[in-house]
């Protein structure tokens, strides 16, 4: 992605694109349109071909089947084999697309996310005057399939990762695994990865009158047990090709990996692209175990419905002691004017162009406890403003063109105190600005977290003042 590309605003498609190639399964030949949308839009796919040319929502609670890649359907139409387009999409942080297709199925062209990835970097990715709402994963949640030995867990973290691990018995993958701890690099090192199969499905298949728009070309066949000539003679017939052979490392047709654990890379691209039918942009760490599309839409539908339940704690920030500060005490120092013992923001962990994330590690030494409630320590509200108030000074005076500045706040709305703070808490320090700062007024929400219990709230107003 861009290095000026703001993960906090949503994205979409500078102007439409198009794409044609065959159905995997289908065998129908498709033209795929990829349009911008509007803001909250979300992905929806859109049947051309039909009348009325119903739409239908990139949602998990929509797929009817998942035996070949994943479905949607809606008033009994239908789109098939999406995981990969969507995994495109969330890969280069795109978050409203139309999808306008004419047929039933997404074009497979080679097999991966990567023709889609060409496509929307050359039309270029344009950001929109409309916040990003993440959810964060702040508990471990899991998903576990005892027959098909499939377990998926979801892990709280500051950022969207994904690892996956894959063990098919095989002689030739044996076990894999593969991560993606950025999406940054989705484009060079998933987007390209394949998808796959074993020759005895393909064989199954085949005999099915199914994969009709399969290639030799679009799959990576693993073969992992002897192969006749008959049975040679067969698959080049069916793939109209003059000869396919077996490569020595048990790959069809001479096929050259692009990555050693490309298999495992292509499970975890279809993890993304399933995942994106919880409908909601997510920060936390997934652990895919023996993936599948149809435990990945069931644990997509799961954490879905722990969104909807929990929402109201969305855009909570996550504090990950091991990831270092973006400011410490050093630089708040040199940035406000506060001392001991009223430096109230022991360090800055997030800073962004409209909003901050500071710590307060609150300790039974702290000089106020002996004063306030003694017997009983409880951190005075009006301490818990005043922190907010000197995170929200970084947030502002880091905004400023370059000269030192004082912040004086001159107004302070709607506080409310809903959780105590006690000894042995740690504050997480959350100011947002609500509008752009004008004339040196800067407007900010601010929130006191401690883990994902909202303790204090308030609106905040300040007046930034050039030092001389």
């Amino acid at each position: 992605m861009d290095k000026n590309f703001n993960p906090d605003k949503q994205h979409t498609l500078k102007d439409a694109i198009n794409i044609s190639g065959t159905g995997l399964h289908t065998g129908i030949n498709v033209d795929m349109t990829l349009k911008p949308a509007h803001a909250g839009f979300g992905f929806q796919f859109q049947r051309v071909d039909l009348a009325g040319m119903p739409i239908i929502k990139a949602d998990c609670d929509l797929v009817t089947d998942t035996s070949r890649g994943t479905t949607l359907e809606q008033n009994g139409v239908k789109v098939s084999t999406v995981e990969h387009i969507l995994a495109a999409l969330v890969g280069m942080g795109i978050d409203n697309c139309l999808i306008e297709i004419n047929g039933p199925e997404i074009p497979i062209i080679d097999g991966s996310s990567g023709p889609f990835v060409d496509i929307i970097e050359e039309t270029g990715v344009v950001e929109q005057d409309a916040a990003k709402a993440w959810y964060t994963i702040d508990t471990n949640l899991s998903f576990y399939d005892e027959k098909k030995r499939v377990e998926l867990t979801a892990l709280p973290a500051t950022n969207y990762q994904i690892t996956t691990l894959i063990d098919f018995n095989s002689p030739v993958l044996g076990t894999q695994h593969a991560s993606l701890k950025s999406m940054d690099e989705f484009k060079t090192e998933i987007a390209p990865c394949r998808t796959f199969c074993f020759l005895h499905e393909l064989e199954m298949l085949l005999d099915n009158n199914l994969i009709k728009g399969g290639d030799i070309n679009n799959a990576i066949v693993v073969v992992d047990k002897a192969v006749t000539e008959e049975e040679m003679h067969r698959l080049a017939k069916a793939f109209g090709r003059k000869k396919v052979e077996v490569k020595t490392e048990g790959y069809l047709n001479n096929l050259e990996l692009r990555f050693p654990n490309e298999p495992a890379r292509h499970k975890l691209l279809d993890v993304i692209g399933d995942l994106a039918l919880i409908g909601y942009p997510i920060k936390g760490h997934i652990i895919a175990s023996r993936p599948g599309h149809s435990s990945n839409v069931e644990f997509a539908k799961q954490i879905k419905q722990y969104i909807k339940k929990n929402k109201h704690t969305k855009n909570i920030p996550v504090y990950d002691p091991n990831r270092p500060a973006v400011y410490t005490h050093e630089y708040i120092e040199k940035t406000l004017p506060h001392r001991y013992p009223f430096l109230l923001v022991d360090k800055i962990i997030e800073l962004h162009d409209n909003m901050i994330v500071g710590i307060k590690n609150v300790t039974f030494n702290e000089t106020f406890f002996q004063g306030h409630f003694p017997g009983n320590p409880v951190m005075p509200g009006v301490l818990q403003v005043e922190a907010l108030a000197q995170t929200g000074g970084v947030l502002c005076i880091n905004a400023m063109p370059k000269g030192t500045y004082d912040t004086y706040f001159i107004k302070i709305d709607n506080c409310k105190f809903k959780q105590k703070v006690v000894p042995g808490d740690t504050m997480i320090l959350k100011m947002e600005l609500i509008e752009p700062i004008r004339r040196g007024i800067c407007a900010m929400r601010g929130s006191v977290y401690v883990g994902n219990k909202l303790c204090t709230e308030g609106d905040f107003t300040a007046q930034l003042v050039k030092k001389d």
